[in-house]
C-alpha cells in the first residue's frame, strides 16, 4: 500500500507535524501490523521523528540546524544558493520507518512524525509507504 501527500509550507524552516494524517490514512488501510515508512520526495525536505508536545522543540531544533548550517556561508557554491537547506536533509533525512501495530503507529507517548522544510515556502510532496509483517 502507498500513498502520496501534499503539504504546504510557509516558511523557509518549517517542522509541520504529520503524524494525525498519516495514522488517518494507515486506519482508512484496514493496515494491522508492519511498517511504515515515511519519505520526502525532495532533496531540500526531509522527514524526523521527534516531541511533539512542546512547541519549543521545533524552534530549538531549527535554530540549532541554522547555527550549523547557516544559510548564507562565503565558501558555498551551490549556484542555487540553498547548500544549508541539502546539508540539513542529508542531517535529519530524507524518510522515517515507524513499526505499525494493531492498526496505530508505533511512537512513544512524545513523539510526533514531522515534515520539515528548509528551502520554502513551497509545495511539497511526501509518501507513505505500508509494508505487512
Amino acid at each position: 500500500m502507498f500513498n502520496t501527500f501534499t503539504v504546504k509550507t510557509h516558511s523557509r524552516d518549517e517542522m509541520i507535524e504529520i503524524t494525525a494524517e498519516v495514522q488517518q490514512w494507515i486506519s482508512s488501510q484496514s493496515f494491522n501490523s508492519g511498517i511504515a515508512v515515511v519519505s520526502s520526495k525532495h532533496t531540500t525536505a526531509g522527514i524526523t521523528v521527534n516531541e511533539n508536545a512542546d512547541p519549543d522543540v521545533k524552534t530549538d531544533f531549527l535554530r540549532r540546524l541554522d547555527e550549523v548550517f547557516p544559510w548564507d556561508h562565503p565558501k558555498d557554491r551551490h549556484m542555487e544558493g540553498n547548500t544549508a537547506s541539502h546539508m540539513k536533509v542529508s542531517t535529519v533525512g530524507h524518510a522515517q520507518t515507524v513499526p505499525v501495530q494493531h492498526g496505530k503507529l508505533v511512537l512513544g507517548t512524545w513523539q510526533g512524525i514531522y515534515f520539515c522544510e528548509f528551502d520554502g515556502p513551497r509545495t511539497r510532496q511526501y509518501t507513505v509507504t505500508l509494508i505487512s509483517s
